[in-house]
């Protein structure tokens, strides 16, 4: 894969003014973070930032949804079903300004599959439908191996496996979460969502980290 032959200022100073929202909207929770693949001070902060909070907004939407479909708030189901598709095409977007428009699609469509899996197995949960469950954590597994193929193959510095486990457990996060707030279980659902959060810290950082380390000049 040929990475884009130049990043601008401007599409990185886009994608960080587009996650700003998402990162006002979190809640103070989100500050606590694990120890991840990336050292204490970024590389380059501003792309760190962007990066944690794309895939924080990610988090808070598809929290939104599972929120909502439980409530049976049809509206408040399709905007967080909306955001959660407008927060991945801002992933995408800035996937494909490092990798170019094609590696943008694809990361797309990998983004796609996620939050398809992750929608089928809220409405599964919702219903009680154990069939539908099982196919839906089915697809979201043969997504989590597409995904961390597609960027190990992209990046050198994201080994498969490595990727494969940190996808695994967010897929297992979504899986907890999803089952706790259709049972009605807030309190064990506050756990898993500071779980949740710290892990999306662990994902982007080692996106980021691994971008930066393969375009030092471009991800500056």
């Amino acid at each position: 894969m040929k990475p884009s032959t130049c990043l601008s200022a401007a599409i990185l100073a886009a994608t960080l003014a587009a996650a700003t929202p998402t990162m006002a909207a979190t809640p103070p929770a989100m500050a606590m973070h694990n120890q991840g693949p990336a050292s204490a001070v970024p590389a380059a902060p501003k792309l760190d930032a962007a990066m944690r909070s794309l895939w924080h907004g990610h988090a808070v939407h598809t929290r939104a949804y599972a929120l909502a479909v439980h409530a049976h708030d049809g509206a408040k189901a399709k905007a967080a079903a909306d955001a959660v598709v407008a927060n991945a095409k801002q992933i995408a977007a800035a996937v494909g300004g490092f990798y170019g428009k094609p590696a943008g699609a694809r990361m797309l469509q990998l983004l796609a599959g996620h939050w398809g899996g992750v929608k089928a197995l809220t409405d599964a949960r919702a219903a009680n439908d154990s069939a539908a469950e099982r196919k839906a954590m089915a697809d979201l597994q043969s997504n989590v191996t597409a995904i961390a193929r597609f960027l190990s193959g992209a990046n050198p510095n994201l080994p498969e496996g490595a990727v494969q486990g940190l996808m695994a457990t967010h897929v297992a996060h979504h899986a907890t979460q999803i089952q706790q707030i259709m049972a009605g279980d807030m309190k064990g659902e506050q756990s898993t969502w500071q779980a949740v959060q710290a892990h999306m810290d662990v994902i982007s950082d080692a996106l980021a980290g691994a971008i930066a380390k393969q375009f030092p000049a471009k991800a500056a």
